[in-house]
């Protein structure tokens, strides 16, 4: 059972009467009574028409949020440990007064088990050959040049061209295009159409004949064949810098001026990054560890706000690929409902994980002080080039970097001197 705590606020008096008669103010500039302008009717001929009852939803929305801040100042030993915003409801409303009944959702009891000495397997970084290998490949297709080529197109070679396809001599939607940039190999076209381009030339055209795949996207297309005419405009040739003087300069990396230092450098980045994963994925799984002895009774508010914020950040993680939500809804044949119930598992763990952390804080007593707050709203700051002030006001402010370095000392308490 969720641990609840209901609250009367009352307002009454000239606070409430001044309260109905704004609202009636408000109200009669909207209403039309014969023989009257609009907000000019007298408030007696007013109330015989609507009854003094049509006023007291907007007189209650303008006492609510004073009345709110009152309940927060008042109960200020119970606010440290609402873990939502508190459902508000009228226990009593007429002309003399309204009472508001606040019900508060308070933090759970959490019961710990063991959460120290907990010894997981753990991987090691290592940087292979062929990683490295593949890493300098890819800085070296970074710089790459395209050239143009009066030879024939060859298996890697971009093919400028022109392409329209039809099938049954009937040219289909989207079979079309103009200086079309075609990297030959890419498997980007219908399989067979790149491999009837290799041994073209730039000015030559050709009819490339290709069959449809069975499990082809466009239902009209699916096991068809078809024919694109096709014309060659230009052929470059991809010129991989070699690892020379001049590649290492245009690289511009301090300390790097060989295939052996560039090396060294990849792999170190490599380490590094492989080190920083494995150590995330420690942590997860030290902390689902913890978790398997936890005994919590989570309140439903608590999923449910964490569920608003979870398909929030999902909206705009997909914001920045170029889709809504209602398009992902679309594509996908579902709904919000669906989303979140997908989402629900995950929701309660990270709760789960909060809630374990926190009272890991406190039965260790783990404190943070202002400088160790400021310093670390400092670091962050720098860390992502921002003025200390501004970052403050988004992460926030500092008692958010506090809770922050906080849930960090606990979770290095459970790691103990694993790094």
């Amino acid at each position: 059972m969720s641990k609840t705590k209901e609250i009367e606020i009352k307002v009454e008096g000239k606070e409430w009467e001044n309260a109905l008669d704004k609202a009636f103010k408000n109200a009669n500039k909207k209403v039309k009574i014969d023989g009257f302008r609009p907000g000019k009717a007298p408030k007696d001929i007013f109330l015989k028409k609507y009854g003094r009852e049509s006023l007291y939803m907007d007189a209650a929305d303008l006492v609510v949020e004073k009345a709110y801040m009152q309940m927060l100042e008042e109960n200020k030993d119970l606010v440290k440990d609402l873990v939502a915003r508190p459902e508000i409801s009228f226990k009593n409303i007429d002309d003399k007064e309204i009472v508001f009944n606040f019900e508060l959702t308070l933090r759970p009891d959490v019961k710990l088990g063991k959460y120290k000495g907990i010894k997981l397997d753990k991987e090691k970084a290592e940087a292979t050959k062929e990683e490295v290998e593949e890493a300098i490949n890819n800085i070296r297709n970074r710089y790459a040049e395209n050239i143009l080529k009066e030879d024939k197109i060859d298996s890697g070679d971009i093919a400028i061209i022109d392409f329209e396809g039809s099938v049954d001599g009937v040219p289909f939607e989207g079979g079309k295009a103009e200086n079309y940039s075609l990297t030959i190999g890419s498997g980007m076209f219908i399989p067979g159409f790149e491999e009837q381009l290799i041994g073209l030339k730039a000015g030559d055209e050709k009819d490339v004949k290709v069959k449809f795949p069975e499990d082809y996207h466009a239902a009209d297309l699916k096991g068809k064949d078809a024919v694109f005419k096709v014309k060659i405009h230009e052929v470059k040739e991809i010129k991989v810098p070699e690892l020379d003087k001049e590649f290492f300069e245009d690289l511009g990396m301090e300390g790097v001026d060989s295939k052996e230092s560039l090396e060294s450098q990849i792999s170190e980045n490599i380490l590094t990054h492989k080190q920083a994963e494995i150590d995330n994925k420690y942590m997860d799984a030290l902390l689902d560890e913890v978790a398997k002895n936890v005994e919590v009774d989570i309140p439903e508010v608590m999923t449910e706000e964490e569920l608003d914020r979870m398909v929030k950040q999902y909206g705009e993680s997909l914001q920045m690929q170029g889709l809504s939500l209602e398009q992902f809804y679309q594509f996908t044949n579902s709904d919000e409902k669906a989303l979140r119930d997908q989402m629900r598992e995950e929701a309660n763990k990270r709760i789960t994980y909060r809630l374990m952390l926190e009272e890991i804080a406190k039965e260790e007593k783990l404190e943070v002080s202002d400088e160790e707050a400021d310093k670390q709203a400092t670091e962050y700051a720098e860390k992502y080039q921002m003025d200390k002030d501004e970052f403050l006001k988004l992460f926030g402010g500092i008692e958010m970097v506090k809770y922050d370095v906080q849930m960090r000392k606990a979770m290095e308490l459970i790691r103990g001197d694993e790094k």
